[in-house]
């Protein structure tokens, strides 16, 4: 093999040639598809089927460029997710989807350069002090999600919690057939809060973060859905909202995945995942989209091998 393991990474488009059997009419094959797994090497083509190739065949592998990403379409993604976690208030300030909900999780109480245009959304003076205002009035503080090429560099802000946004799509991926073991309800029971109280942020945090469930069951121009996998006992759950982006784009957004600590590692998660895909398919969807912080490598990990793909990146900002 001329290319070493090291340089290639799952969940990005590749190029693998590999010998064929000696008793095919060529001596070599190609093959071009999303890299799932290097051990063994498995990519996922177009149509959604996976070709593995054993290490002893391979020749060369080689990462592709991914496909570029127009400035229009980070924005259409970022507004079909802000209408399917759009907290309980919302308005527009020049160019600013400004969101309020009750403080609980950054992405619903942050404001969002969607603006009109292609082009980034400039934060003027006269705008950035009617943000504030608007926070203040409700008893927050003022911060900004900036998704990359949406909002120029802003000087005098310190950002954190970098995320990285996943897209998929569904006609790339393999839905589950037959009926299936994970309930999805409209509302969330209480075991399906109980289990969510460790999910209040993009990423687990230490301590529990009581739900909201007026900030979770919002959704504008859209639907929700609560799925739980297990009975008596609810051993995984996920939030799915399917809503559509300004370019016509039909979106389904997971969220809140979580699985209880002693079922962790058997799969379940995935099939959550899955199995909101298929609910949001079932209601027009035709891509799906995860939002998950760079720290989180085991979750990154996990939808790669699903298949996603990274689409674009946000931080949350604030003036220095």
């Amino acid at each position: 093999m001329t290319t070493e393991p090291d340089g290639l990474v799952p969940g990005r488009r590749v190029v693998v040639r590999y010998r064929l059997l000696a008793d095919e009419t060529h001596e070599f094959s190609d093959v071009i598809g999303e890299l799932v797994t290097l051990d063994p090497l498995t990519v996922r083509v177009p149509d959604g089927a996976l070709i593995t190739i054993p290490a002893e065949r391979v020749v060369a592998a080689r990462t592709l460029s991914p496909r570029p990403i127009r400035t229009r379409e980070i924005r259409a993604l970022e507004s079909a997710a802000a209408d399917g976690w759009p907290g309980t208030e919302r308005a527009w300030i020049d160019g600013w989807l400004v969101r309020a909900g009750n403080g609980y999780t950054r992405r619903a109480n942050s404001a969002l350069p969607l603006g009109t245009v292609d082009g980034p959304v400039q934060l003027t003076p006269g705008a950035l002090t009617r943000i504030a205002e608007w926070y203040a009035e409700r008893g927050l503080p003022m911060q900004l999600a900036l998704p990359d090429r949406l909002v120029p560099e802003l000087p005098g802000f310190h950002t954190w919690a970098e995320v990285v946004v996943l897209g998929i799509d569904i006609d790339n991926f393999v839905l589950p057939q037959g009926p299936s073991m994970v309930r999805v309800d409209p509302e969330p029971t209480a075991a399906w809060l109980e289990l969510h109280r460790f999910r209040g942020e993009d990423l687990t945090p230490v301590a529990p973060v009581e739900p909201d469930r007026e900030v979770l069951t919002a959704v504008h121009q859209g639907e929700v859905g609560f799925a739980a996998l297990g009975i008596p006992s609810t051993l995984a759950i996920g939030r799915g909202a399917v809503t559509v982006a300004p370019d016509g784009r039909n979106w389904v957004g997971l969220s809140g995945i979580a699985v209880a600590a002693p079922h962790r590692r058997h799969g379940l998660g995935t099939l959550v995942c899955a199995e909101l895909i298929r609910w949001g398919h079932r209601r027009g969807a035709t891509h799906a989209y995860l939002q998950v912080e760079v720290e989180n490598t085991g979750a990154l990990a996990l939808y790669r091998q699903m298949g996603f793909v990274e689409h674009h990146r946000y931080r949350y900002a604030a003036p220095e």
